[in-house]
């Protein structure tokens, strides 16, 4: 069993052993896998053990990535206890591992043989993690259309919640996700517009040494995809979609406590090179998942050019400025 480390007490008590998990970035590092690697071995796990992970996010990228390569493979099981990882990552099969400063350079598809969710768990979370998973919600019903949008905000989202509706809401968002894993399961396609927010949001973690989490910077990230939409001369006017997404990132974003000290605290030029060392970048262009003026996702390639980058840095300045000052004034490309 690979665990957070919060569950040691009630495991302990159980008498089952564990390999416990911080749960931090540096515990998904490849400089890390190789004790748990170890530890497991220690144990006596074989080519016939099943791996059990019970945390979030962390834990699971942990669990995927040992599962797919001890022994070259082992069947795993997933209990995610975060309102993301139930929400969004616990379908996919996807593994993401760092590598020195390198965010997610590193990984493989490895799903589990089963996922068992308790939107009761959910109330063990603060406000902010709610707010992270909620955010991971919208965006993938967001990108899997109208409808499926429409039926998320239908749901009246919101970091405080009952259970019932928190049930609602993960089976609107896993239902709209497993669509985009069924027609494209290694990422090639359809399932590379899920990460909207992401490029920019993965940017904006690093740079602030992830005292801002990966949901609430995927919210950042989505908000800064949709100025560089702006910039880049999207009139969005004309779809109320649009205007809904935003208003619902911002009104999630605005419940977290400290939030706006810590965005205080970023660097936009480090976001920026950040940014720029993306793994989704190609050599003559970076890569970013936007909306169009018909109000759908999609990718588009930039030229590796002065005038991307200065489009890129304002669509961060922009976005982190939104946060703060809510409808504040953008800049204009042609003032570029």
């Amino acid at each position: 069993m690979i665990a957070d480390e919060w569950f040691s007490e009630e495991l302990s008590a159980a008498g089952r052993t564990a390999i416990l998990v911080p749960a931090n970035e540096g515990s998904k590092s490849l400089d890390a896998i190789p004790e748990m690697v170890i530890a497991l071995r220690r144990q006596g796990a074989n080519r016939q053990t099943s791996l059990v992970a019970l945390g979030g996010g962390i834990v699971q990228d942990v669990a995927a990535f040992i599962a797919s390569v001890y022994m070259r493979g082992l069947k795993w099981t997933y209990f995610p206890t975060t309102l993301l990882s139930m929400a969004d990552s616990c379908i996919g099969g996807k593994s993401s591992i760092n590598v020195g400063p390198y965010k997610n350079l590193v990984g493989t598809f490895h799903p589990p043989q089963s996922v068992i969710i308790d939107p009761m768990l959910s109330l063990t979370l603060s406000d902010e993690k709610r707010i992270g998973g909620l955010i991971e919600a919208v965006k993938i019903c967001y990108c899997r259309g109208a409808h499926t949008f429409q039926e998320y905000m239908g749901l009246g989202p919101q970091a405080s919640m009952p259970v019932e509706k928190v049930e609602k809401i993960l089976t609107c968002s896993l239902l709209a996700k497993k669509w985009f894993i069924e027609i494209d399961e290694f990422d090639q396609a359809e399932r590379l517009l899920l990460n909207f927010g992401h490029t920019f949001g993965h940017a904006i973690e690093g740079a602030s040494h992830f005292k801002i989490e990966h949901g609430v910077g995927v919210g950042i990230g989505i908000l800064c995809a949709i100025e560089l939409g702006k910039l880049l001369g999207r009139d969005y006017a004309r779809v109320d979609r649009v205007e809904t997404l935003e208003e619902h990132i911002r009104h999630l974003l605005g419940g977290i406590l400290g939030l706006h000290e810590r965005i205080a605290e970023l660097a936009v030029q480090d976001v920026v090179e950040r940014f720029r060392a993306d793994k989704k970048h190609g050599m003559e262009y970076y890569t970013v998942i936007l909306i169009a003026e018909s109000g759908e996702v999609e990718l588009l390639r930039l030229p590796r050019e002065t005038e991307s980058l200065s489009l890129i840095h304002s669509a961060i300045q922009n976005g982190l400025e939104s946060i703060s000052v809510p409808k504040t004034r953008t800049i204009k490309a042609h003032e570029i």
